[in-house]
């Protein structure tokens, strides 16, 4: 699919295997999304400009090459996405993290805002918006609906498992926006989960129902 990356690294794979199995437990599952966060944040700062630097090894002088300084944003969706905030920050350390929080309607399966904390210099900064799930697509489209609003003006979005319904319904609002996913699945159920998946990503990262 145009402008859609599946990180298909053998450790990213390895590791979704098990967050996928529904008889791991809440503390593996929570360790497991936080190092594919990591993982996929290699894919998705693949591209970051680089600058030279002096500096002094122990045996003399040389030129090496450290980030340029752009500057960055992490925004997980609430509260799935801040299961991954941890693995991409520790590899991240001097990105800024929003926080958006949405709900999704029982009946209509529509994303309800609740909450919405984003960086002041969102105009400056490439934005990551983070959530394992991409199904519906109506959370992602209405997080970067709403970070386009206030100026953000260069998002992706990092996700675990996307579904086709997803992808279309995000690249049908937002065709600038990369969508970088560790697998996309068949489809989405009647209820509007991913098939096969991995369930509630919510629900299995906090031991709630």
């Amino acid at each position: 699919m145009d402008n859609t990356v599946v990180i298909d690294h053998p450790l990213i794979q390895h590791k979704l295997t098990y967050i996928r199995d529904k008889n791991t437990g809440t503390k593996e599952f929570r360790e497991l999304v936080r190092e594919v966060g990591t993982l996929m944040a290699f894919e998705t700062t693949r591209n970051l400009p680089l600058q030279e630097k002096e500096i002094e090894t122990p045996l003399g002088p040389t030129r090496c090459h450290v980030v340029s300084g752009k500057k960055l944003g992490v925004v997980p969706i609430l509260r799935a996405g801040l299961g991954m905030v941890e693995g991409i920050v520790g590899l991240i350390p001097g990105a800024r993290v929003g926080h958006i929080g949405l709900y999704r309607d029982p009946e209509t399966l529509e994303p309800v805002e609740y909450y919405c904390k984003l960086p002041s210099d969102l105009e400056q900064r490439d934005l990551i918006v983070i959530d394992p799930m991409l199904a519906t697509g109506g959370s992602a489209a209405a997080a970067i609906e709403i970070i386009k609003k206030k100026g953000g003006k260069r998002v992706s979005l990092l996700v675990l498992l996307a579904a086709p319904e997803g992808i279309e319904r995000v690249h049908r609002n937002f065709p600038e926006v990369t969508i970088f996913t560790a697998a996309i699945d068949e489809k989405l159920n009647e209820k509007g989960y991913i098939v096969p998946g991995l369930g509630d990503a919510g629900d299995r990262l906090y031991g709630t129902r």
